[in-house]
């Protein structure tokens, strides 16, 4: 099925539900599918034909959600685009992907001018406003085509969702979700995640839509559930429980960093945030001492979802019963793990030549399912290395305890090896957090002439607090092995984070290795 159907279905059967709304602007399903529809009528009458590629590159506004779903409806692959990257990084994808149009919003008509040259086979250039030069006028061109489309008849295995990934080594990767992909996401986040979600619920937008928001909005736009953006550029934890409040909102998907947000912030106590039932949360692995004061804060409506762009929305998932703060140790240890598989998903651990492992060994985390992507576009070998033997090797370290639970120790790039001993920063992570002076931290290896690497903690402290290096290596002698134990202690303002709300540990290691090269 075409995963447009789920807006053309919906619109069909709640005409008059709230599809979206942001700031001043409400769309029913009728006009949210009708806007859809003109779009991809646009399209059409520009030479786009089923196959071709379109970028996405906005904030969230209504129409990235129309952009998208246009693209599905049209059977052409949707590319959304990391709007905090640089306008090199836009070419990249622009170009890499084969883009035939981008739909921008007017923050990157600038942007977009200033790289034209670099990106010839997008023929048309769209913006939501400040149309000028090449750029066309969104509204303008929706505004001449009928309201009334016939969705393209799509292969299963067709592309749906271009989703580049993050560019943590190398330039970035295309994952090719299909519309079978995308529908299995959907379909099971009903079954497991969200049971009995319906045209009653409603989901307010605040990470960006480019990423794991715009997925999460596929199975609420099925439902004809309400869409609620938030009417900003980065993510404000009051004005999320001042629109939590106004609209009722009843789920959401957040970084890990969001939701430390809306329980350290002041407006938690000011609005009434009772009819939120699932604050699905993932993207980043979350520390327990900060899962355990959000269940406090926020009450019984955290969901972990673990899962990456290869295989997205999710791999396992750790649902509400087991976000607990009293239980037997076995309960209490669950709050660090990552849960367990979905329903229609496969989990296993490998050794480094794809040998299973037994419960509680340490190995890479793959994965099998309808879910993982077909393959990554224009990059035979890396398609070649990531899925094996019909296994999605995600890259990261784990292991699974003998209930089928999930505890991931870290990506394996971001593993220490010193003097011999693989060293998982969480671990140590989940140590240093505990101490009342540490608002957040990051563990990292740093090259050591003796050690090969040595353990290196970034530290941010929490306001009005203050310890020193000596102090909190101190206090980790006292919560794991002497030999994990950071080296060394650095302090900072802030952590430098992704658009998602990862700590960037290669800015962190960065400096360091750099140093490293030049001295040889």
């Amino acid at each position: 099925m075409n995963v447009g159907k789920l807006l053309t279905k919906s619109a069909q059967t709640f005409p008059d539900n709230l599809a979206i709304a942001h700031g001043s602007k409400r769309l029913t399903y009728a006009q949210f599918n009708s806007r859809v529809n003109r779009l991809a009528n646009t399209l059409y009458k520009l030479g786009i034909k089923q196959g071709d590629n379109i970028a996405v590159l906005q904030y969230n506004y209504p129409e990235t959600l129309e952009s998208i779903f246009a693209c599905f409806k049209a059977g052409c692959g949707a590319v959304p685009i990391n709007f905090r990257l640089h306008p090199k990084e836009f070419a990249f994808i622009i170009g890499h992907a084969e883009v035939k149009a981008v739909i921008l919003s007017p923050e990157f008509n600038e942007a977009i001018i200033d790289i034209r040259d670099r990106i010839p086979q997008a023929r048309h250039l769209i913006t939501l406003s400040g149309a000028e030069e090449e750029l066309l006028d969104y509204e303008n061109l929706i505004s001449k085509e009928p309201d009334q489309f016939e969705d393209a008849d799509v292969q299963p295995d067709d592309l749906a969702w271009l989703f580049y990934t993050s560019g943590t080594t190398g330039m970035p990767k295309g994952a090719m979700l299909t519309h079978r992909n995308l529908i299995a996401m959907v379909m099971n986040f009903y079954a497991d995640m969200c049971p009995g979600f319906g045209p009653d619920d409603v989901i307010l937008h605040a990470a960006p839509l480019s990423h794991g928001s715009g997925l999460y909005a596929l199975p609420n736009i099925g439902k004809a559930a309400a869409n609620i953006i938030l009417e900003s550029k980065s993510f404000d934890a009051e004005l999320g429980f001042k629109t939590i409040q106004e609209y009722g909102v009843t789920n959401m998907f957040a970084a890990p960093t969001m939701v430390k947000m809306m329980v350290d912030s002041p407006a938690l106590e000011r609005f009434d945030h009772s009819s939120l039932k699932a604050l699905n949360y993932g993207g980043a692995p979350m520390l327990v001492e900060d899962m355990k004061e959000a269940i406090e804060k926020l009450g019984p409506c955290l969901v972990q979802l673990f899962g990456q762009a290869e295989s997205p929305m999710t791999i396992t998932y750790l649902p509400h019963r087991d976000h607990v703060l009293e239980g037997s140790p076995e309960q209490v240890k669950r709050l660090a793990s990552a849960g367990f598989p979905r329903t229609d998903v496969e989990v296993k651990i490998f050794d480094s030549s794809d040998n299973e492992l037994p419960s509680g060994e340490m190995g890479e985390i793959v994965t099998r399912s309808d879910l993982v992507m077909k393959g990554y576009w224009r990059n035979p070998e890396a398609t070649a290395e990531t899925l094996r033997n019909g296994w999605l090797h995600t890259g990261d370290i784990g292991y699974m305890d003998e209930s089928g639970y999930l505890f991931i120790m870290d990506r394996s790039k971001d593993m220490i090896i010193s003097g011999g001993e693989n060293i998982y920063p969480r671990e140590i992570e989940e140590a240093i957090i505990k101490h009342p002076a540490v608002r957040e931290v990051a563990v990292i290896g740093v090259p050591d002439p003796k050690w090969g690497e040595a353990v290196k903690a970034v530290v941010s402290r929490s306001p009005g607090q203050s310890v020193t290096e000596k102090e909190l290596i101190s206090f980790c002698k006292d919560n794991i092995a002497s030999y994990k134990k950071p080296k060394s202690v650095d302090f900072v303002d802030e952590l430098p984070k992704s658009n998602y709300g990862k700590i960037l540990k290669r800015e962190l290691r960065a400096k360091y290795w750099e140093y490293k090269e030049r001295k040889v």
